[in-house]
């Protein structure tokens, strides 16, 4: 008998992801967000070269942060359902990713941008709460 045959799983299970934790909150994009709104604000008030290419350097990790919250939360935690009873969810998860991307505060250090940023994580939010309590 071959040695991979017998480590061979005998059963198969799916799921969503790694670990199906069923634990989602749309707080942590929102942390994240409000990280890369307080990175710009002190760059913004920041000569030091140094600390200005470390901020950049974080604010980009912490925006990439924001996006993977936000898929996770549109590609795994919401269902069909949702998306018929909110038909703009698309939408939205669609302009929030975009605003933490390269178009929004990756390719911006404006706090302004970063606000508009954390509204559409509100609005997120707020629909995520609504479905929890249906």
């Amino acid at each position: 008998m071959r040695l991979s045959r017998i480590l061979a799983p005998r059963v198969t299970a799916s799921a969503h992801c790694d670990l199906p934790c069923g634990v989602y909150d749309p707080a942590q994009a929102r942390i994240e967000a409000e990280s890369v709104k307080m990175i710009c604000e002190k760059y913004q008030a920041n000569t030091d070269p140094e600390f200005r290419t470390r901020a950049v350097i974080i604010k980009e990790q912490r925006a990439e942060l924001v996006k993977h919250h936000l898929w996770v939360l549109w590609t795994d935690y919401f269902k069909a359902p949702h998306f018929e009873k909110y038909p703009n969810l698309h939408t939205l998860f669609n302009e929030a990713t975009k605003l933490a991307g390269a178009g929004g505060v990756k390719g911006s250090l404006d706090p302004a941008t970063a606000d508009q940023l954390l509204a559409k994580i509100d609005e997120i939010s707020k629909i995520f709460w609504e479905t929890k309590k249906a």
